[in-house]
């Protein structure tokens, strides 16, 4: 706060105002003409998306315009805004914190992605910030004792005689959402944590001490700062399920899930209305937040562009003009042109369309097959495959997969836009057991919501049973711990390339995993079932790389629905790019599946499961296993059903039969 004020005077002594590309502002107001109430402009989850109609010149010409009309205007963020796209990753969000800072951000708090870069990487952006960071549950601990939080848990603005403070919290989801290793010393030892526990009771009670705290400074509207969200698979950490547990909020500025929430009242412990807003993702609205000086009562709406009629509306902001503040969109304008230079240059061509967004705006990147998740596990396995080395499976998290619509020319940018976080690619030797885990793992939550564990594959093909619960056996981190007791994965296939064919998932052979040390080596998501897994090659090629690597393979550097290199070197290797959903590596079921049936089965390679007897199952690799092990493999399972659907069948065309028999007698 003491930085900010500071920059704030020499502004004042500097300037009476910044001129604008698009409007230019007059004499300030006497004071007496200007409204009392407290504005707050706010923005989540923007993850470095500065090139579109709304941006950081945009949001701080706007508070400099509302600063004509009330006396008291703040600006905070509720977190992810370092990265997201090569604007954040090339620099590790440096320009993006100088922005913010010439944009007279007055607070903000840590969203799980402020850690991409490590823990450096996020203490680096805290200490250039000249506004302030708050969070009420990240703490540095040691020997498993808790010791003091490593920023202030809230911030106080004077605002006449009201007293504004922003609660900061960081969710919990964050030691498996970013990289837990960034939490521990060499040795494995947490040195930073971040408060959660199993029932949400350690982050609640980190926030109402907050809460307290601030009242007794002497607060008269306390705001909470979070980067919750409202996704059923953050429980019991969303931010729905915090209020309704404390008291003492009056408002709550959401991030994490991506939501557009315009203002929606959430009832307190005390049965109080607390008011709950998220402005959605990449800077596509702005938030803002009108406080009544006399009742008390708060407003909220959203700022947005009309790409239309190229006008900004709201019902509580009266301007239409897009306007632009110069001085920070100078620092946008020459950063965007950098970029450019250096990850602008055509590496090759899309003939199709790479998304991972349907036709109604619907992200299924994170609980669904895409074929950017196809082409991105892909790239990885072509990766080791071209360097002789044996890997038999890939895995992309979704999370890990940013992009929208891409299709014509590719470059370096492009390829930065899919995978903007900086990761390596590793190899390492794991069993079938850790595979299978890991597909389950993954699923936990498809066909509820997404998750960023959700894995996309190369290599492998699998089904899920969203019909059997998920009986995950969790730690208090969001750490795999154990497997369910029944699983949801089933007939999980490998692809084996001597035989070209495919063969059911060995829980006890050894497999090669490709894959990023997000993942594979820092336990990212959750994924501890990896830990102690041998490593075979690690830290290889960055991840946009690895995606360029695999463009170059392609004839004439052409990517087409069917050309892929991997499969003119193994026919009966499975790619389709040509469909967003992917080419049917992975089948997501309800339980009402019928396995299908062909009428030469002694031709097909790719038996299920099911379908497997002692008679027909022969050992072709040291990864087969005979049918005896598979019949009793969850990774294999649902074998009890396929009797139920023969008898079924059976019953259905004796009816038919039947019927048909009636009906021509009647006839």
């Amino acid at each position: 706060m003491k930085k900010n004020l500071l920059r704030k005077l020499i502004g004042v002594v500097t300037s009476f105002g910044i001129m604008t590309t698009c409007q230019t502002f007059g004499v300030m107001a006497a004071d007496s003409e200007l409204s009392d109430d407290i504005v707050v402009l706010y923005t989540n989850d923007v993850h470095t998306y500065i090139d579109g109609a709304l941006s950081y010149d945009v949001v701080a010409a706007i508070k400099d315009d509302l600063q004509t009309k009330y006396k008291y205007v703040l600006l905070a963020d509720a977190g992810d805004h370092i990265q997201g796209t090569a604007y954040g990753a090339m620099d590790k969000g440096e320009s993006i914190i100088r922005m913010m800072n010439e944009a007279d951000y007055d607070a903000a708090t840590l969203g799980n992605h402020e850690f991409d870069y490590n823990m450096s990487g996020c203490l680096n952006a805290i200490e250039h910030a000249e506004f302030e960071y708050v969070s009420c549950n990240f703490y540095k601990e040691s020997d498993g004792v808790r010791g003091e939080n490593v920023l202030d848990s809230y911030t106080l603005f004077d605002c006449g005689d009201e007293k504004v403070a922003f609660v900061g919290i960081t969710t919990p989801e964050t030691f498996s959402k970013s990289t837990p290793a960034y939490f521990q010393d060499e040795n494995g030892r947490l040195i930073y944590n971040i408060s959660g526990g199993d029932d949400g009771a350690a982050l609640r009670r980190d926030l109402q001490d907050a809460i307290d705290s601030a009242e007794a400074e002497g607060a008269t509207t306390i705001i909470a700062l979070g980067h919750l969200g409202t996704d059923s698979s953050s429980s019991p950490w969303t931010s729905k399920e915090t209020i309704s547990a404390v008291s003492g909020l009056d408002a709550f500025i959401d991030g994490h899930s991506h939501s557009t929430i315009k203002g929606e009242k959430i009832s307190d412990k005390d049965g109080k209305d607390v008011v709950l807003t998220q402005t959605g993702e990449y800077f596509k609205r702005i938030g803002m937040m009108v406080i009544d000086s006399e009742t008390g009562n708060i407003e909220t709406d959203f700022i947005e562009y009309d790409k239309e009629k190229q006008t900004l509306s709201s019902s509580l902001y009266d301007g239409t003009e897009v306007i632009s503040q110069e001085a920070v969109r100078k620092i946008k304008d020459d950063w965007i042109s950098e970029i450019e230079e250096k990850l602008g240059k055509t590496i090759g061509k899309a003939s199709v369309t790479f998304d991972n967004y349907d036709a109604d705006g619907k992200r299924l990147v994170r609980s669904e097959e895409t074929n950017t998740g196809d082409f991105a596990a892909d790239a990885l396995y072509y990766l080791f495959d071209n360097m002789d080395l044996d890997v038999d499976v890939a895995v992309m998290n979704g999370g890990g997969i940013r992009n929208k619509a891409i299709t014509g020319d590719i470059s370096y940018k492009t390829c930065k836009d899919i995978h903007p976080f900086g990761n390596v690619a590793c190899l390492q030797k794991v069993s079938g057991q850790q595979i299978l885990d890991m597909l389950e793992w993954g699923a936990q939550n498809a066909g509820v919501s997404e998750a960023g564990s959700f894995l996309h594959v190369s290599g492998i093909k699998y089904k899920i049973d969203t019909s059997v619960p998920n009986t995950i056996q969790k730690g208090d981190m969001d750490l795999w711990v154990g497997g369910p007791s029944v699983y949801r994965v089933f007939d999980v296939m490998v692809y084996n390339k001597e035989t070209n064919s495919w063969n059911e998932l060995d829980l006890k052979a050894e497999y090669n995993l490709a894959g990023y040390n997000y993942t594979l080596r820092n336990l990212g998501d959750g994924y501890s079932m990896l830990s102690g897994a041998v490593n075979v090659l690690d830290y290889v090629m960055e991840d946009y790389m690895v995606l360029a690597n695999y463009i170059e393979g392609f004839e004439n550097k052409t990517v087409e629905a069917d050309n892929s290199p991997l499969m003119k070197k193994y026919s009966g290797f499975s790619v389709d790019y040509g469909r967003l959903n992917g080419s049917g590596r992975i089948t997501i079921v309800d339980g009402k599946a019928v396995p299908e049936i062909t009428e030469k089965p002694e031709e097909v390679t790719t038996t299920s499961a099911a379908t497997v007897s002692s008679e027909s199952t022969t050992t072709t690799t040291t990864t087969t296993t005979n049918s005896s092990t598979v019949a009793s493999s969850p990774a294999t399972g649902h074998n009890d059903l396929t009797a139920v659907y023969f008898v079924i069948l059976m019953i259905s065309g004796c009816m038919i039969s039947v019927m048909v028999m009636r009906d021509k007698k009647k006839n």
